[in-house]
This record gives structure tokens, C-alpha cells and sequence, in this order.
């Protein structure tokens, strides 16, 4: 029996996976790592049934600024709240498609509709749609309270046993 780990890819191809482990991350080194991405997932609840929304964002501090516009129905979900806003999740990894090694940071707050316009102005303008959406009329800031996250490390490599030469003279 083998114990590599193996994964089925797109053309069916059975391949070996390296030696890897999970290393947790600090908050401090989480919340880096979402600022250096644009991308991530929002989690919240539509119709008492969990919602997943690909969304661009930003980071303002610790708190997550996420891009509303139009129609979304994000902006409908956290309206109607009183200051506490809503419980959601947010998630953004970077996984290396050929080593899937990586990291995956989720991030669980409350989130509100940011109503400062001076605030609003200054995420419009550089918050950049990642899709072909009407111009963003909202923002949704997350503030952080748990904060998980997790780098898929390759395990190093064991160099091979040393075997002694001996020297023939004949």
C-alpha cells in the first residue's frame, strides 16, 4: 500500500502528492495575507439558508471593506439590521494549483453598511469591480472577531540515507 496522498486532475490523471501539513496562522499574519489579495468569499444567511458571494475587497485597518452596487443582495441582507449588523464569514485563500500548497484565511464578524460618505468615496475609488456590475453605490465593512487561518506547507525533504564506499585497491 502507498501513502502518498494522490488527486484525480482535470484529464484524469492519477498523481502523487508531496508530504504536507496544515501550520495555523496568527491573526496578525492572517489579516496580512488578506491584503494582499482582492478576492475572497462572503457567507451569510438568504432566506434562513446559507449564501456564498464571490466579492472584491479591501483592507481598511482589520476591517473588511467589502464593493456593493445595485441590486446585490448583500445590501438587502444587512439593511434592515440595528447597529450590531450581521453575523457573516469571509474567506480568501491562494492555493497553488500544482502543489496545492497555500493558505486559507477565514475571517467571522459582525458586518454593517458603511454609511460615512467621505468613507464611501474613498472605497469607490479603489475598489475596482472584478465583474461588469452598475457603480457601486455601497460598501459593507466586516469587522473582525474570530479570525482562523491555515498555510499548507510541503514537508522538507528527507535527503537519502548515506550508504559507506569502500575502496578496492585490486
Amino acid at each position: 500500500m502507498n501513502d502518498a496522498a494522490t488527486h484525480r486532475t482535470v484529464g484524469g490523471h492519477d498523481g502523487a502528492v508531496a508530504p504536507r501539513h496544515l501550520a495555523p496562522l496568527d491573526r496578525d499574519e492572517a489579516l496580512r495575507l488578506l491584503g494582499t489579495v482582492s478576492l475572497g468569499r462572503i457567507v451569510f444567511s438568504q432566506q434562513a439558508l446559507p449564501a456564498v458571494r464571490p466579492v472584491n475587497h479591501l483592507m481598511d485597518g482589520e476591517d473588511i471593506v467589502v464593493r456593493l452596487h445595485d441590486g446585490a443582495s448583500l445590501a438587502s441582507i444587512v439593511a434592515p439590521t440595528d447597529a450590531t449588523g450581521v453575523v457573516v464569514a469571509y474567506e480568501a485563500d491562494v492555493i497553488d494549483p500544482v502543489t496545492h500548497l497555500g493558505w486559507s484565511v477565514v475571517v467571522t464578524g459582525y458586518a454593517r453598511l458603511v454609511t460615512d460618505e467621505r468613507d464611501l468615496a474613498r472605497y469607490a475609488a479603489a475598489l475596482r469591480p472584478w465583474a461588469q456590475h452598475d457603480a457601486m453605490n455601497a460598501a459593507l465593512r466586516i469587522r473582525p472577531d474570530l479570525v482562523t487561518g491555515s498555510r499548507l506547507i510541503a514537508e522538507p525533504a528527507h535527503p537519502a540515507p548515506r550508504t559507506e564506499r569502500t575502496v578496492d585497491d585490486s
